[in-house]
C-alpha cells in the first residue's frame, strides 16, 4: 500500500546514507594514501554485494544523505493533527463527570495523557519548520480532516450522561481515531521529513490499539 511504499523508501535512503557515514576513517599516514583529496578525512561507502566499496570526500558523502526537507504534505498532516488532537481532548475533558464506565473514563485518560504532549511536539515542530513564503496556508476545514465530530454531535456528547455518554463517546472517539490513522497514512505516502513519519508512525500504532479496544468496549 502506499503508506507502507512511503515508509520503506524513507526507511532504505536512511539506511544508506548511514552505512556510507558509519565508516569515517581517520588520517593514515602518508604510505596508506587513504586520505580526500582535500587532505581531510576520508569516508568510505560500502558498495552493494559483489562490490568494492568506495572512498569519499565528506563533501561528497554530504551529498548521498536523503534530503529530509520537509514538504507540503509533512505541513499540512502537522497543522491538521493538531486540530484533530484539540477536538480529542474537548471530547475526553467531559467524561469524568459523564461517563459511567469505569473503564471509558480510564480510556478518556489515556488518550488525554497521550495526546496533549503530542500536541506540544507538533506545535513545536510546526514553529521550528514555517512554511516558505509564499506558500498557501493549510486550512482548518474540520469538515475537510476525517474523523472529526460536528458541532452537532459535540453538543450531544456534552448534553449525555451515563450510558448513553458511554455509547456515544466510544462511537466518537472510534471515528476520530480512524480518521486520524488515515492522516497519518496520507503523511506515510506523501511526506518526506523523518520527524513527521516517526509522529504518524506512532498515532498509527496508538490509535490502532486503541480503536481495537473501544470496539471491544462497545
Amino acid at each position: 500500500m502506499d503508506m507502507a511504499k512511503g515508509s520503506l523508501h524513507r526507511t532504505t535512503a536512511v539506511a544508506v546514507a548511514a552505512g556510507i557515514l558509519l565508516a569515517l576513517t581517520g588520517c593514515r599516514g602518508a604510505e596508506g594514501g587513504d586520505r580526500a583529496d582535500d587532505g581531510g578525512a576520508a569516508v568510505i561507502a560500502p558498495g552493494r554485494p559483489g562490490e568494492k566499496a568506495r572512498t569519499l570526500s565528506p563533501e561528497e558523502a554530504a551529498k548521498r544523505q536523503p534530503d529530509d526537507s520537509p514538504n507540503a504534505a509533512d505541513r499540512a498532516y502537522v497543522q491538521h493533527m493538531v486540530e484533530h488532537h484539540r477536538q480529542a481532548l474537548t471530547m475526553t475533558a467531559l467524561a469524568p463527570e459523564r461517563a459511567s464506565a469505569d473503564g471509558v473514563k480510564r480510556l478518556a485518560e489515556r488518550i488525554s495523557a497521550a495526546q496533549r504532549p503530542e500536541i506540544g511536539a507538533m506545535e513545536k515542530w510546526l514553529a521550528g519548520h514555517p512554511a516558505p513564503s509564499g506558500a498557501p496556508a493549510a486550512g482548518h476545514d474540520h469538515g475537510a480532516m476525517p474523523g472529526m465530530a460536528t458541532e452537532q454531535q459535540l453538543h450531544r456528547l456534552a448534553e449525555a450522561k451515563g450510558a448513553d455518554f458511554d455509547k456515544l463517546f466510544l462511537t466518537l472517539m472510534t471515528a476520530h481515531h480512524e480518521g486520524a490513522v488515515k492522516m497519518a497514512g496520507e503523511a506515510l505516502a506523501g511526506g518526506n521529513n523523518g520527524a513527521v513519519e516517526e509522529m504518524a508512525n506512532e498515532v498509527v500504532a496508538t490509535q490502532t490499539a486503541e480503536i481495537h479496544r473501544m470496539r471491544a468496549m462497545g
